[in-house]
């Protein structure tokens, strides 16, 4: 059992809420671009030093004690991108789980995937397939990629999958909850985001996790991705941890 509160103290998080550190906190990872534009560079190597910042962020997350990180790696709308860039990424997300997924599993993160990898090329279905499998049973930390994601085709595929149960008689609609809904989207099983950050202003969230979200607390950050690492995550949670969470009641609620 991880000491939240014994962690928070150990790495300076304010505690004024009952929680200080979030159990689950979710990426909106901005600003690759802007900053490769700010120095005159092209876009893909804002993305090359955006998976260093990413690398600097998933370490201190652990050591901070985060039990769960989802990224929002790439969008089911980032398709639109010119095909230079769009081929780039997937180089680089090949790059990543090629250099990085025995550091991970080492380190004791399992690493799930969300999103469609119906329109994915065949190699890199076979390297998210392979990272969940050597992943599986650790257990000291989850990283969630979302990967060709978007929250609104999610919670759709879910109505679908729902409707075609009530369809074959073996649901009623009456039947149908938010829990039913939950247990069909890609982060089943997992908790919801406690705190979604954005980095490098922009102030949305992207047809990202819009379900999962519903209470989570937001943090947007003006620093590009880039840039990003222990210090910026520090001051996210700082913030995090002044925030009353009510759920919709009169009073905080832990998490």
């Amino acid at each position: 059992m991880v000491d939240r509160q014994g962690l928070a103290a150990e790495h300076g998080v304010a505690t004024a809420a009952p929680a200080a550190l979030p159990r689950h906190v979710a990426i909106i990872m901005d600003g690759n671009g802007r900053w490769a534009k700010q120095r005159g560079l092209p876009r893909i190597e804002g993305h090359r030093r955006g998976v260093d910042a990413l690398r600097r962020t998933l370490r201190a997350a652990r050591e901070i004690g985060i039990e769960i990180v989802t990224v929002y790696s790439f969008s089911s709308e980032n398709w639109s991108r010119p095909p230079a860039e769009v081929s780039a990424l997937m180089g680089l997300l090949k790059r990543f789980i090629r250099n990085d997924l025995a550091e991970l599993h080492e380190a004791g993160v399992r690493v799930l995937i969300a999103g469609d990898r119906d329109n994915l090329e065949p190699d890199i279905r076979l390297l998210l397939t392979e990272a969940e499998a050597l992943t599986r049973a650790n257990t000291r930390q989850t990283l969630i990629v979302a990967f060709n994601y978007g929250s609104r085709q999610e919670i759709a595929a879910a109505a679908r999958a729902l409707a075609e149960e009530v369809a074959r008689g073996d649901r009623s609609a009456a039947s149908i909850t938010p829990e039913a809904i939950a247990a069909r989207l890609n982060t089943a099983g997992v908790p919801d985001p406690d705190l979604v950050i954005r980095t490098s202003g922009e102030m949305r969230l992207s047809n990202f996790l819009m379900w999962q979200s519903a209470y989570a607390e937001l943090v947007f950050q003006p620093i590009l991705w880039p840039d990003y690492g222990r210090e910026a995550l520090m001051e996210a949670l700082v913030e995090y941890s002044r925030r009353e969470r009510r759920y919709g009641g009169l009073g905080a609620v832990g998490a």
